[in-house]
């Protein structure tokens, strides 16, 4: 499977918006957006920000398949399923990409990124109802319970994750049990719940060409 082996930074920067794909590390002066807030390459300083309209959709899409760690195959069949669903396609696009298993590992905090919560996946460490799923892409369904392998309870990531998770990472459609280190989705979120600062019409629009 292909995977983006480059410097994280880069994307932010590529985007003109921080994607806090290091987590906590994007809040402090370390943050390289912060340091460096243009474009990569040679010549970025230089470069001028302007975009047609498609321009405008497609980096939409862009910086939403980078915040999620989506590939393109992969996201444009969540779409397609979102367009399937009754409501409204891009809010559905974001309730589908918000259910993952890594990023609802992520939202609960047993990672402080989503790179790290998919590798803390891909490694067996989280049960649904009491079942090893070890699949990032799995969707998690409201009253499913998420928890941590008992064999995986004393891993120190997921501890100074939780220890670190600020108020931000609270969601009212999630729920979190430090002390079984168990969460659940109570139920689908609505899109004013999702902390995601993308706008998904731009979306709907660039695949509906």
């Amino acid at each position: 499977m292909a995977r983006y082996t480059e410097a994280s930074c880069r994307l932010c920067r590529r985007e003109g918006a921080k994607l806090f794909l290091k987590g906590e590390r994007c809040l402090t002066p370390k943050c390289a957006f912060e340091r460096r807030g243009y474009i990569p390459g040679q010549h970025g300083q230089s470069i001028r920000r302007k975009f047609s309209d498609y321009g405008v959709q497609l980096r939409e899409k862009q910086k939403t398949k980078r915040i999620y760690g989506v590939f393109e195959k992969p996201f444009r069949k969540a779409f397609d399923r979102a367009v399937r669903q009754k409501g409204i396609a891009g809010e559905n696009l974001l309730r589908l990409l918000e259910s993952r298993l890594d990023n609802i590992v992520y939202r609960l905090g047993f990672a402080p990124s989503r790179k790290i919560a998919r590798q803390l996946v891909r490694h067996g460490h989280f049960v649904v109802n009491d079942r090893k799923v070890d699949i990032p892409s799995y969707l998690v369904k409201p009253g499913d319970v998420v928890r941590v392998r008992d064999k995986s309870q004393r891993l120190e990531v997921i501890h100074a994750s939780l220890r670190g998770m600020g108020k931000g990472r609270e969601l009212p459609w999630l729920t979190l049990d430090k002390t079984t280190l168990s969460g659940s989705m109570l139920e689908l979120p609505k899109r004013k719940d999702i902390p995601t600062p993308v706008q998904e019409q731009l979306i709907v629009e660039l695949y509906s060409k």
